[in-house]
């Protein structure tokens, strides 16, 4: 397929972003990282993880991308007693005795996920099956789930109490692990000012759940040089300690590393983030810029870098030091 058809729509889509992040800003203020994250992975088809303390303003943030966007939006409250049953549906008696069923709150455009980590692990088995497969199984029927489709699920990183984590191979169906940190003092002002008074703000609708489609599909035509292929598939298999690429830090750090799910996701993210810039093809700075987002949650580290202090984020800093272009 030619992408140079496309050239118009490449246009489209970046000044759509512009005005999208404007409509965002009226009610998010700062967090303009976290904001870009979230659309590169709505528009790169994929989920996100939000890792913030309470009082971040992750359920705004989502209410507010999800309006401004004209998705359909669900958000389901993760606590112990949830059933998978109360997100996928359940079969109901109806006035005629005959067993129907009813689609639960899975059945939407875009998902919070809030807390996923306080459900036991049947319960998170049967969201990340649906955002896998974009479909579900239920009392013997097969369903499709609405497109778009998009889970933007939320972790407390401070009370781990009676929580249940994610393993890592369900931590992998996310595309991003997105860090919601305390804001600046400036912004704080301002978010203590805009809450505080009379002043209320309607978002207007910038993008249809079809243009996001049409949107999803153009960002898979986009063209993708050999170097930087190479560069985000060795990025990747650097990570892996004992192995061909094996990098001597990651080696030195780590007792898991990426798989090629990562690397895809570092391609169709680099894809996103070139175009939203308004660039026709990614290059090796694109891949870079979404390197902790897309690894992070995909390294597991030893003993060696728990004693020395050594965090996630600085081995891939230093990874993305090591591998030139």
């Amino acid at each position: 397929m030619n992408f140079s058809n496309d050239v118009e729509a490449v246009k489209n889509l970046r000044q759509a972003h512009e005005r999208l992040s404007n409509e965002i800003k009226k009610v998010i203020i700062g967090q303009d990282d976290v904001v870009k994250e979230v659309l590169i992975t709505i528009f790169s088809r994929g989920h996100c993880l939000l890792i913030g303390v309470p009082g971040l303003a992750k359920t705004l943030l989502v209410t507010t991308i999800a309006n401004s966007l004209g998705l359909k939006y669900k958000r389901i409250q993760f606590t112990p007693d949830l059933m998978p049953s109360d997100i996928i549906g359940t079969e109901v008696l109806d006035e005629n005795r005959q067993f129907k069923f009813v689609k639960g709150p899975i059945f939407a455009n875009f998902i919070l996920a809030d807390e996923i980590n306080r459900t036991p692990p049947k319960t998170q088995a049967a969201l990340l099956e649906a955002m896998q497969e974009r479909s579900v199984t239920a009392a013997g029927q097969h369903f499709n789930l609405d497109n778009p489709f998009f889970v933007l699920a939320t972790q407390n990183p401070i009370e781990q109490e009676g929580t249940y984590p994610l393993p890592e191979a369900q931590l992998d169906r996310f595309m991003f692990n997105t860090i919601l940190d305390y804001p600046k003092f400036e912004d704080e002002i301002n978010i203590v000012r805009a809450t505080t008074s009379e002043i209320t703000v309607n978002v207007e609708k910038v993008l249809t759940a079809e243009d996001i489609i049409f949107y999803q599909d153009l960002i898979r035509k986009v063209p993708v040089n050999d170097n930087v292929l190479k560069y985000a598939v060795n990025l990747t298999s650097s990570t892996r300690p004992g192995k061909e690429n094996a990098n001597d830090f990651a080696s030195k750090y780590i007792n898991w590393g990426a798989g090629p799910r990562a690397s895809q996701f570092l391609i169709i993210g680099a894809k996103t983030l070139s175009v939203l810039n308004g660039k026709f093809s990614p290059d090796i700075e694109d891949v870079k810029a979404i390197a902790h987002p897309i690894l992070r949650h995909r390294l597991i580290k030893n003993y060696k870098a728990e004693a020395e202090g050594i965090t996630i984020d600085n081995i891939i800093t230093e990874l993305l030091k090591v591998n030139k272009a």
